[in-house]
Parts: structure tokens; C-alpha cells; sequence
């Protein structure tokens, strides 16, 4: 297999494999980041959270066509009215869900599986109905098309570099709010003891209803830019739910360190496995691989220590 290949074009391909494990790991991060504060506060197993993200997906295609048909002269810049927009739709649509759903049924994790799973199903005849059954895509503007000519044989696609960026600036944002502000101190105050939490004043309802909303609201992003690589349909979230979970219970439900280089390296191993094998074979050496570790160490990559 590898005589047909020149060293040049071997380090070419590894390259491009890298490189396409990072524009998966960006997706795999945006997807994670919002269910592991989700999953690792509140102990929500929301199965709908990939309906969440098709939601900003599908935002993204409704401001596509809005911009396309009324705003021409502004459509290169439609992307980020489209995040925006698909982190906020995503957003209120989580805060509607913990309010009317969710805050009944905590400290009942199987409940939450099965009340989020019936909701994904709901969600998704509701985008079925609405956007019809057939998978859409967005038109991307100018100056996401094409590629940065890296090296003569390495080309890099522009979505991709913009995916990742995006990718790096949420994170941050992220990491800033829970670790550089009031609202974060609040969040991991009520994550590591919510009844302590609860009794020094902080109103824990009020914060859970708004850190559902913000892991929603980052899954929105995610699928903004998840319409970059592929298409968007009614049940495209389910296609990532099961690898989101697998990312943050690898990572450590409550890190967002762990989640990061939980997403790295699953998607690094699956990506260059694709490489040799057929993608259903990369999954499931992948799947195999994580859940020895995870038999070897339970508690995940990385875990928050909490004084006792």
C-alpha cells in the first residue's frame, strides 16, 4: 500500500488526515463543550441536545436565504449574523425546556434520559414538518471558498480554518465566564454542592436554567458550523450524540479541560484509522479503544477535586 507513495506524499497525506481530525475535533469541542456544562452541572443526560444543535443549523439556512433574497450587498457577513442567531434561537429554546421540562425532573438522571429523548423525537418531526424531510445546505460566502496553499502537495480549506477559529474563540469565551466571573463562580459553586450553593443565597434555579440555555446556546454555534462540512436534515444530531457523550464522559463530565482533550485525541485516532481503514471500522477501534480506558479508569481523563 505505502510503495505507491513517495516520503513527500506520505507527509502530505498525514497532513491532510491531521488536518481533518482538527476540523472534526472543532465540531466534536463546540458539540461537548455545551453538554459536558450541561451533563457535568446539572446531571442532565439531555438526548436532544444534537436536535439543539440542528436548530442553529437550520437558522443558519433561514438567514442564508433571507440574505441571499433581501440583504445581497451585506452576504458576505451573514455568517456571523447566523451564529449570533443560532446561539440565541438555541439558547431561549434550552431556557423554555429547563423551565417547563427539565427542573422536574433533577437528581432523576434516567427520567431526564428518557423525557430529552422523546423531546429529540419531537423536535425532529417538528423540523420534518417545517423544513421538509430532505437534507439542505447554506451558501457559503466568497470568502469561505477555496484553500491556503500550505506547502505544493497541502492545501487548507478556508471553512476549516474559520471553524477552528471559531472553535478557539468560544472556548475562551467559555472558559472565561466560569472561571473569570461572578456568574462562573456561581456555577461551579452550585456544581460542587448545590445544597451549600443554595444556603449561602445563590438562587440554584436561576442558575441552572440559564447554564441549560448556554450549553444549548454553544450546541446552536456548533450546528452553524457544522453547516460548513455538511449537510443539515431533520435527525443530522443524531449523528454526533453518541460521540458527544463518549467526548465528555472520557473527559470527565466536569472538566472543561478533559472535554477538550477527550475531543483531541478521539478525533485524531479516528480520523487518521479512516486513513487505513473504513470509517465504521475507525469507530468502532475507537469506541473499543475509549471504553477500555474508561473500564481501566471510570472516573475519566481528568476529575474535579472537591474538599471534603
Amino acid at each position: 500500500m505505502f510503495g505507491e507513495y513517495s516520503l513527500g506524499d506520505l507527509g502530505a497525506i498525514v497532513a491532510m488526515q491531521g488536518f481533518a481530525g482538527l476540523i472534526l475535533f472543532s465540531v466534536y469541542v463546540l458539540m461537548a463543550l455545551g453538554l459536558a456544562i450541561i451533563f457535568g452541572q446539572m446531571g442532565v443526560i439531555n438526548m436532544a441536545h444534537g436536535e439543539f444543535m440542528i436548530l442553529g443549523a437550520y437558522m443558519t439556512y433561514l438567514c442564508s436565504g433571507f440574505f441571499q433574497a433581501h440583504l445581497p450587498s451585506v452576504f458576505p457577513a451573514y455568517f456571523f449574523v447566523a451564529m449570533a442567531l443560532a446561539f440565541v434561537a438555541s439558547g431561549a429554546l434550552g431556557i423554555l425546556v429547563e423551565w417547563a421540562l427539565i427542573r422536574h425532573l433533577y437528581r432523576r438522571p434516567l427520567d431526564t434520559l428518557l423525557a430529552t429523548w422523546g423531546l429529540s423525537l419531537i423536535l425532529q418531526q417538528a423540523y420534518r414538518s417545517i423544513f421538509g424531510a430532505r437534507e439542505v445546505g447554506v451558501e457559503l460566502p466568497s470568502w469561505m471558498m477555496g484553500s491556503v496553499q500550505a506547502t505544493d502537495t497541502i492545501e487548507i480549506p478556508i471553512n476549516g480554518l474559520f471553524v477552528m477559529a471559531v472553535t478557539v474563540l468560544i472556548t475562551l469565551a467559555v472558559a472565561g465566564l466560569l472561571f473569570a466571573s461572578a456568574y462562573g463562580k456561581q456555577v461551579r459553586a452550585v456544581m460542587q454542592n448545590r445544597v451549600m450553593a443554595g444556603a449561602v443565597g445563590i438562587d440554584t434555579g436561576r442558575v441552572d436554567r440559564l447554564t441549560f440555555g448556554l450549553g444549548c446556546g454553544i450546541a446552536g454555534v456548533a450546528g452553524s458550523a457544522f453547516t460548513m462540512i455538511g449537510s443539515t436534515g431533520p435527525t443530522s444530531g443524531q449523528l454526533y450524540i453518541v460521540d458527544t457523550f463518549l467526548i465528555v464522559v472520557f473527559g470527565g463530565a466536569a472538566s472543561l479541560l478533559g472535554t477538550i482533550a477527550s475531543a483531541f485525541s478521539i478525533s485524531q485516532t479516528q480520523s487518521t484509522l479512516e486513513f487505513f481503514l473504513s470509517g465504521s471500522t475507525a469507530k468502532v477501534i475507537t469506541l473499543l479503544a475509549v471504553v477500555a480506558i474508561l473500564m481501566l479508569r471510570p472516573q475519566g481523563l481528568f476529575t474535579l477535586k472537591v474538599r471534603r
